[in-house]
């Protein structure tokens, strides 16, 4: 075997602490004057038409950049000219915008400014890991540096409405947008969602390097049925209001300047057109003031939704509570008419103008429309080498560590390597889905990572196998460009390299996996498992009996039921952006060690789905693992999940100590301190992930299993100890009762403190009235 080192972990990086009592936050967003912005609003307004205020509400894209649909706008330039486009969209660069938005300042009656709006998911030119990725560090105060840098990219480019970030809680990894969101947990959702805002935003709009941020994708998105893009949703509103809409929620709450409806319907009316979700929950019950917009033509989809013709769905949009038109031009088309036949009123339109024009006074628009094209910002703020930096340290914070039992990891930087595998020299893959703003050119793969990182190695580089060997499948992924190559060797000869190459190396590094537009929008999947034409060249691989390390990229949960059982290691790197293959190089030679957790939980297969940590008990409740009959159990397989939720692993061992409670009781007004000691136990520096989860016991409505209420992310050396100590009072104890009314029961709640969600409570605590 190989002989290890690991250099000492840096621990300066900025961590985030979450007491578990949520507190109110204190952060609402950017400020300005109210005063001032009505102001000039309603001068603004009182001199508009209705042409004019419905032109506000028109998003358009002249097309160049990714589309989300087939729709691309046309005679743009004329459209502004005549005062009917409120914002673009898929134009970037000061030279262009500046010319567009020259157009509606010099070109139009009162000389209104745009929104120039632009999909910056996960970084910009420098991209980060895709969310589901980045969500695995359980950093938020990274996660928001992230979006600031994000933001000052974008900016410096010309763009100054995000839309991001996407909060939509999902379990179901056959839905391919699991990639672009948080995971499966509501509440580590809410603090994501907030800390993206609070990056994106700032604390001052009016700033040339803050941005509108876009919470989407209102709402239920990430549950659609058979985990189909785009499909219908159905779920009650006890499980809307405690499992899904938090995430909306605490962006809201963080100030988030607009919201995107989703294409699904939300209780049988497209959310587009669903009054009760934009305007009764979202204005009246959540009190956001912001502008909502459509996605990408969902106001004209509402026609397949069979909500009537485009009159009809438009009329409905807009007497719901949306604000802007994405694309399709419903609105500036129809609702003049609707106007006149006394289907929309005056008041509904202006008021979605209003919302639009705040938007921009929000920005400073009006006092500079030109604020976000200063050309020199293009060569000094955009993919700088500190934000390479902080991409390559994202990335490594990213990684989980789901096997380690062979012990290969970390690798000596003077090894004998063979790096196989089809992601192991491949640029176009390391973005990750929705990197539409960045160019895969400026990613480093991982060969020449490995390479950078350990100079000293003797790494060989072999193929081995194509992503997939179906052409079909190839086309239906290389729909915005070449993800996969079907090599003109056959797979016999590609393997057939890879096993000459592995002979002669004192390690396999074999990346594999996911192509990365194999998850994403439109790209969902009923088989979870790593493609077979790289299953066979694993297996191979595994035969040689050299020590091995699997390098796995995707952009969901995998079914790795097979690879778990052979005797590799197991790194999952997800997409990991810009610094892909220099992470991946810090993190296999130990200049890192992984801390990262899962945020959703990995199924043994995909008839699991869905499989997360916070299931609800049923009235005939089964052990995890084992067979029982009558029971709630499959006949092959345990109910378990293969990896957790908040799983992961590091080159050391963290050993946890019981979890004390101060007091055995709490009463509706006062708190309890929670606490346990971790202690580092191995032969590494790392840093640890320590999760706070509650059982209600008995409630008014059934309780989930399990209940992730805080996290602390903490930093041990070799042989250190520390107490981690959580702070519970009863908001952190409150959920939506059957009557929707947000209460905390008095009972009995079990409590633990536990390095994943698979732990047994062993301490308890009673609120009493």
């Amino acid at each position: 075997m190989i002989k290890k080192t690991i250099a000492a972990v840096s621990l300066s990086f900025l961590s985030f602490t979450l007491s578990a009592q949520q507190k109110e936050n204190t952060y609402t967003g950017p400020k300005i004057n109210k005063t001032e912005m009505d102001q000039k609003v309603n001068s603004l307004l009182e001199k508009m038409t209705i042409d004019e205020k419905v032109g506000q509400l028109n998003l358009l894209t002249p097309g160049g950049g990714v589309a989300t649909g087939a729709v691309v706008s046309d005679n743009v330039q004329q459209k502004i000219k005549d005062g009917k486009v409120g914002g673009l969209f898929g134009v970037s660069g000061p030279e262009k915008i500046k010319i567009a938005q020259e157009y509606a300042v010099n070109d139009t009656r009162l000389g209104i400014p745009l929104l120039i709006g632009s999909d910056v998911i996960h970084g910009y030119k420098t991209t980060f890991p895709i969310p589901l990725g980045s969500a695995s560090s359980w950093d938020m105060e990274l996660l928001k540096q992230t979006a600031q840098v994000a933001a000052k990219e974008a900016t410096a480019d010309g763009i100054n409405w995000n839309f991001s970030p996407m909060v939509d809680v999902s379990r179901d990894p056959r839905w391919g947008r699991v990639a672009e969101g948080a995971g499966e947990d509501a509440y580590l959702g809410s603090q994501i969602a907030r800390a993206m805002v609070e990056g994106y935003q700032g604390m001052d709009l009016t700033e040339t390097n803050t941005m509108l941020a876009t919470v989407k994708h209102f709402a239920l998105y990430g549950a659609p049925e058979a985990g189909r893009d785009y499909n219908t949703v159905d779920m009650s509103r006890v499980k809307m209001f405690n499992q899904y809409l938090p995430p909306y929620k605490a962006a809201v709450d963080a100030g988030v300047a607009s919201v995107m409806s989703s294409f699904n319907d939300v209780d049988g009316v497209p959310a587009t057109g669903n009054r009760w979700l934009l305007t009764e929950l979202l204005r009246e019950q959540w009190g956001f003031d912001g502008f909502v917009v459509s996605d990408y033509t969902s106001v004209n989809e509402m026609i397949a939704h069979g909500m009537g013709d485009l009159q009809d769905v438009s009329a409905l949009a807009l007497k719901a509570g949306l604000d802007m038109d994405m694309v399709g031009e419903g609105f500036v088309t129809t609702l003049k008419k609707s106007l006149e036949e006394g289907r929309v009123t005056e008041e509904e339109i202006t008021t979605a103008a209003r919302r639009i024009l705040e938007a921009k006074y929000k920005l400073g628009l009006f006092e500079d429309p030109y604020k976000y094209l200063d050309k020199k910002r293009v060569k000094k703020d955009i993919l700088t080498k500190e934000h390479r930096a902080l991409a390559r340290k994202a990335a490594a914070r990213s990684f989980v560590l789901l096997k380690k039992d062979q012990n290969v990891l970390p690798i000596d930087k003077k090894a004998k390597i063979a790096l196989i595998g089809p992601l192991g020299n491949n640029q176009s893959n390391m973005p990750g889905t929705w990197s539409p703003t960045g160019d895969f050119k400026n990613a480093i793969p991982v060969l020449e990572g490995l390479k950078n990182v350990a100079p000293k190695a003797k790494i060989t580089y072999a193929k081995g196998a194509n992503i997939v060997n179906d052409e079909q499948m190839a086309k239906n992924v290389n729909v915005f460009g070449p993800k996969v190559e079907i090599s003109e060797e056959s797979p016999e000869e590609l393997l057939a390299e890879a096993l000459k190459v592995a002979k002669d190396a004192d390690v396999i590094v074999a990346a594999v996996g996911e192509a990365s537009e194999m998850s994403g929008e439109a790209s969902s999947k009923t088989d979870l498992l790593i493609p077979e034409s790289q299953k066979v060249l694993i297996r191979e691989l595994a035969k040689t009996g050299k020590p091995m390390v699997l390098v796995l990229m995707s952009g969901r949960p995998l079914n790795i039921s097979e690879e778990a059982q052979l005797p590799v290691d197991i790194l999952q790197v997800w997409h990991s952006g810009v610094e892909a293959g220099n992470a991946i190089g810090d993190v296999i030679f130990g200049d890192y060690n992984p801390s990262g957790k899962l945020t959703a939980s990995w199924p043994r297969n995909v008839g699991q789905v869905p499989v997360y940590y916070s299931m609800k008990t049923t009235g005939r409740p089964g052990t995890q693992e084992g067979f029982e009959k009558f029971k709630s159990k499959y006949l092959d397989v345990d109910n378990s999940p293969l990896y957790p939720f908040g799983y992961g692993l590091s080159y050391t061992e963290f050993e946890y100590g019981a979890t004390k409670i101060s007091s055995e009781e709490i009463n509706m007004s006062g708190n309890i301190t929670v606490s346990t000691t971790v202690t580092n136990t191995g032969d590494y520096d790392g840093e640890e992930v320590v999760q706070l989860y509650i059982h209600d016991k008995v409630r008014s409505i059934t309780p989930p299993q399990k209940q992730l209420i805080g996290f602390q992310k903490i930093s041990l050396k070799k042989g250190e100890s520390k107490t981690v100590e959580f702070t519970i009072s009863a908001e952190d104890l409150k959920f939506y009762n059957s009557s929707l009314e947000y209460v905390a029961e008095p009972g009995d709640f079990e409590v633990g403190i536990a390095p994943s969600s698979d732990f047994e409570f062993s301490s308890t605590f009673n609120l009493k009235k």
